[in-house]
């Protein structure tokens, strides 16, 4: 059995930057996993991420990054892209602590095996908790990239026949069904 986390990072009182939180609950709600995977709402996590991430055979994460090109375009980046990068790539707030996090896991002997960072480039990171029309159309997309690599993995996923509810408090958009591969 593989050790998985699917986590979602971000403020979802800062408009954009809510998307991963708002994703995971989504796919979370929506697919089914094989035992040992974990989705979660990471938040704006700090080094406590080390304890979420060591230990794991793969780690996916997801959040939105303010990058030089169209917003909702997607950036896929490894482990290797985080640390040849670091510490002068800032892709958004968190770059430092899931770099930081990931050398801690290394340090102690308990790094996960491969890390894949999911980023949308946001819109809008102004307070407020909706997402730009431009994330909202690229939710589709960057679930594709979440079930490929668990596809890539060898973890096995399918389609919930009735999705529950994602509990996404924070909003008063109802939660988007995203038509995805299974």
């Amino acid at each position: 059995m593989k050790k998985v986390l699917i986590g979602g990072i971000g403020s979802v009182l800062l408009g954009d930057d809510g998307m991963g939180p708002y994703l995971v609950r989504m796919i979370g709600a929506q697919y089914e996993f094989a035992e040992g995977v974990e989705v979660i709402d990471l938040g704006t996590p700090a080094l406590e991420l080390v304890d979420n991430i060591a230990g794991k055979d793969a780690v996916i994460l997801i959040d939105s990054v303010k990058l030089d090109a169209e917003a909702g375009s997607i950036a896929l980046y490894r482990k290797s892209d985080l640390a040849a990068h670091a510490p002068s790539m800032r892709m958004d707030p968190h770059a430092p602590v899931l770099i930081d996090a990931i050398h801690a896991a290394e340090f102690f002997a308990n790094p996960p095996g491969d890390v894949l960072l999911i980023g949308i480039v946001g819109a809008t990171f102004e307070p407020g908790c909706e997402l730009s029309d431009a994330v909202q159309a690229s939710l589709s997309k960057a679930t594709r990239e979440v079930l490929n690599e668990l596809d890539r993995l060898g973890v096995s996923h399918c389609r919930r026949i009735k999705a529950a509810d994602p509990d996404i408090w924070w909003t008063n958009v109802p939660a988007v069904t995203h038509e995805t591969h299974t």
